[in-house]
């Protein structure tokens, strides 16, 4: 199926129709439902609460990483990583949310014949089904997680909205979000996928319809900058580390309710989010990718790289997209 024949309209060129149309090609033949491509109720895919696979990752999860983590009992390093692998889908869905808010914000201004208007509306369905898929994934673990972080919980319609009036920074955001949760998802799968098979099917299906979501954000945003003021790019440029650092903070630090049920003493919470030096090695290794995008876009340059630096996010650049951090696991 080719795209509609409403006239082109924009300043965007038929190589990026082409890409959009591509993209959207793939929604429609690759796609995945979460009802009917994981069988929840076969006996492999029951979630044992005592699985000895909870226990938190030391290579690619920063607590997971801790040496007070790794020196608890098995059941209490079972019932924190249970409690935190949780917790992580949880705001997975959550960033979904927002990011359909703002998405449908933005596509709704778009004029008749927009090449975006289909590709957005086909991510937001697949943002659907991620929603769905995770929140059964989280009723079946059991664990009564709160998600994200209270303010932000309670800023997100917000900042959802205000997202579709800025939309260069909302697919900063977009990215800020997506990428952190991808990295994490393909690290735990690198490390072996040793992990109960329900949350390892749910990962698979999300890296793959998300390497399409990224790809359509990274083609966005090449589309769009080129074609800004030169003061416009400038602040692109200070808000792109500033996006990447804040969402990061907020999709991956769990809220301090978590440390105050399990007891994790201030010290170790500190080190593992994301003071210490493993976890702002993970913390970096999250964005190697957007650094190689940030120089395509040409927003890198001495003041930006000082911001970078300053955040504790700089580091080297992605070669190509899905290239493991191969620093961090030097540092692990």
């Amino acid at each position: 199926m080719t795209l509609s024949t409403a006239p082109p309209t924009g300043p965007f060129g038929e190589a990026y129709r082409e890409t959009l149309q591509t993209l959207s090609e793939g929604s429609v033949h690759r796609r995945f439902d979460p009802y009917l491509d994981i069988d929840w109720d076969a006996p492999e895919m029951r979630l044992d609460p005592d699985d000895p696979r909870w226990v938190l990752s030391p290579v690619s999860d920063p607590l997971g990483a801790t040496r007070w983590y790794r020196e608890l009992p098995r059941e209490r390093q079972i019932e924190i990583g249970r409690w935190r692998l949780a917790n992580a889908i949880k705001v997975g869905a959550a960033f979904e949310s927002v990011l359909i808010r703002g998405l449908m914000q933005y596509i709704m201004k778009l004029p008749n014949g927009s090449p975006e208007f289909r590709y957005c509306l086909h991510e937001m369905t697949e943002e659907c089904n991620h929603i769905q898929m995770f929140q059964e994934l989280v009723n079946r673990i059991g664990d009564d997680v709160p998600g994200m972080r209270p303010l932000f919980r309670k800023l997100s319609p917000l900042i959802g909205v205000a997202g579709g009036y800025a939309h260069v920074v909302l697919f900063i955001g977009i990215l800020g979000g997506e990428e952190p949760i991808d990295h994490f998802q393909k690290a735990l799968i690198r490390d072996g996928a040793n992990l109960p098979p329900a949350v390892l099917r749910a990962m698979q299906i999300h890296i793959a319809e998300e390497a399409r979501h990224i790809s359509f954000a990274h083609e966005f945003l090449e589309a769009h900058v080129e074609r800004m003021s030169p003061v416009s790019t400038a602040v692109c440029g200070l808000a792109f580390p500033l996006v990447m650092r804040w969402l990061a903070g907020e999709i991956m630090t769990p809220p301090r309710s978590f440390a105050r049920r399990f007891d994790i003493p201030p010290e170790v919470f500190a080190e593992a989010f994301w003071r210490g030096p493993q976890s702002r090695a993970i913390l970096s290794g999250y964005f190697g990718e957007m650094r190689s995008l940030a120089d395509k876009l040409g927003l890198m340059n001495p003041v930006t790289r000082s911001v970078w630096k300053l955040l504790r996010i700089d580091g080297p650049k992605a070669r190509y997209r899905g290239e493991p951090d191969r620093a961090g696991l030097a540092a692990a």
